[in-house]
């Protein structure tokens, strides 16, 4: 039997423990592209939201307090209107049959936008009672729909008091035209959602009690066996190649799959909204704050 010294042991922790921060801190600094900067798309906006990803890799976000969804067209690094009116449109998400599915504030309602721009109205209640207002989206592996239903009072709106009893997350099966609740765990504010590649997770923020969850989904879309991830909150959220979530509000925060921070992105503005991927390969990161919306060059990419 080898014999060990106390000092040599503790040298062994010491290089062991210096060696593991290293390893972090290279994982941490690969995830962005060398010498890649934050750059600055536009600033015309009052309150951008929203980001969702196109088949092409372009990007269409929210513009909610000037009611339009606008495009990034990756190829040219360009923006222009793609709806105005949008009924007030928050979170956004294209489903697997290219419609853009949007978190329409105006009236509490859940909509389809079709490639032509047809609308559907696929939720504009609860049991006969209004919604809270959805916010965020998520499409799983089979076509169903989770979003999150906050309370935020809006200036557009005659209620003042939200009709749902609680705050919750709805998953809208492709099969049925009512949602089923699947997370009423007294949330303050769900806000940011998005579901590992896998489709075996689902990642949730408590955006009002600062703390961010995540599920195990089971085959029929019920979730369970809900866990701390991260002690923050998000607004909004995507997840990369590595199963890497970025939550965002100061700037965007990366966290690993294990629920350890390992970057942040500091954004020069108060408030940093939403974030997810974009681009032909889904490797520039595309980040809604504030007024303005802003790109960087990542190593990894987006997944859908």
């Amino acid at each position: 039997m080898r014999n060990y010294s106390i000092p040599s042991l503790l040298s062994a922790f010491i290089l062991l423990g210096f060696s593991s921060c290293k390893a972090q801190q290279k994982k941490a600094e690969d995830i962005i592209a060398k010498d890649a900067e934050l750059t600055l798309v536009s600033d015309e906006y009052k309150f951008t939201e929203g980001p969702a990803v196109d088949a092409n890799g372009d990007i269409y976000f929210t513009d909610q307090p000037n009611d339009r969804i606008v495009k990034w067209d990756a190829a040219s690094n360009t923006v222009t209107d793609y709806m105005k009116p949008s009924g007030r449109a928050n979170g956004l998400y294209f489903d697997h049959d290219g419609n853009l599915l949007a978190a329409a504030d105006e009236k509490n309602e859940l909509w389809r936008i079709a490639p032509d721009k047809k609308i559907t109205v696929l939720i504009d209640d609860y049991e006969e009672k209004k919604l809270n207002g959805p916010n965020d989206i998520w499409v799983d592996l089979v076509g169903g729909i989770y979003f999150t239903d906050p309370f935020y009072k809006r200036s557009w709106w005659k209620h003042t008091e939200p009709e749902q009893t609680a705050r919750r997350v709805y998953y809208l099966s492709k099969r049925s035209s009512t949602p089923k609740i699947v997370a009423d765990d007294n949330f303050e504010q769900p806000n940011g959602i998005i579901g590992s590649p896998d489709g075996k997770l689902l990642y949730v923020s408590d955006n009002g009690a600062k703390k961010t969850y995540v599920y195990t989904i089971s085959s029929n879309g019920v979730l369970s066996n809900k866990k701390l991830f991260a002690d923050m909150g998000s607004d909004g959220m995507t997840i990369d190649n590595q199963g890497n979530v970025y939550l965002t509000g100061d700037g965007v925060t990366v966290f690993n799959s294990k629920g350890e921070q390992i970057e942040h992105i500091a954004v020069p503005e108060s408030w940093t909204a939403n974030v997810t991927f974009g681009g032909p390969d889904q490797n520039i990161l595309f980040i809604t704050a504030m007024d303005s919306v802003y790109t960087l060059a990542m190593n990894v990419h987006g997944v859908r």
